[in-house]
């Protein structure tokens, strides 16, 4: 795996470290480096950290990756196209909604069309490609973040006592949890694009008719 970085100084062309600068801060959102060939793994992983950022985990399969993601509210999987167990795709369909998908493969792997929640970063890839990319994408999670918890400032008790009869509905309809049903009302609020309480009130629609 070729990951470089260059840059002109006096009139002649230099290899630098992109990855050894601050990423400015400590983020909340978790990031999990998943590749087939352990070594390729391990040297994304090491680049992500000289840059200021934490790893939660390093992974070859697909179960390790969904089960460091089980352990997080949201965050970011760095993948190959293929993993021992599984591909990208069938990753990201079990993958909690609150997760982010950054796929390092070659352009034909991924133009044909990314999933939701996909992003695909052409192989062979430039480290300050990586970093910048992953920076956008941890700022866009925390920016939904504080939407989210301003929502939740904003909700009255009318409409919390909505989504708690919707939560209440999944759980005796479909023999869900409670953190199973309140996860299910953020996945489909996150892909319909609605917030929680209108997710909630559709979801009382059709499951009340």
């Amino acid at each position: 795996m070729r990951i470089t970085a260059r840059r002109l100084q006096s009139g002649r062309s230099e290899d630098i470290c992109i990855g050894c600068r601050s990423a400015g801060g400590v983020s909340l959102v978790s990031i999990i480096v998943a590749f087939s060939n352990k070594d390729n793994a391990a040297k994304i992983r090491n680049l992500i950290v000289r840059s200021g950022m934490d790893v939660t985990g390093v992974c070859t399969a697909g179960a390790q990756v969904l089960q460091y993601a089980d352990m997080a509210d949201e965050g970011i999987v760095v993948c190959g196209y293929k993993l021992k167990d599984m591909m990208y795709t069938g990753l990201r369909e079990y993958l909690p909604g609150e997760f982010e998908m950054l796929l390092m493969a070659s352009a034909d792997k991924w133009t044909e069309g990314c999933m939701d929640g996909v992003i695909g970063l052409s192989m062979p890839v430039k480290a300050y490609d990586l970093i910048n990319m992953l920076e956008t994408m941890i700022h866009t999670i925390e920016q939904r973040r504080k939407k989210r918890k301003s929502d939740q400032k904003n909700r009255n008790s009318q409409q919390k006592a909505l989504i708690t009869k919707a939560k209440e509905l999944l759980m005796s309809r479909n023999d869900m949890s409670e953190e199973e049903a309140h996860r299910y009302l953020q996945k489909s609020s996150m892909d319909s694009g609605t917030n929680m309480v209108e997710t909630a009130e559709m979801i009382l629609s059709v499951m009340t008719k």
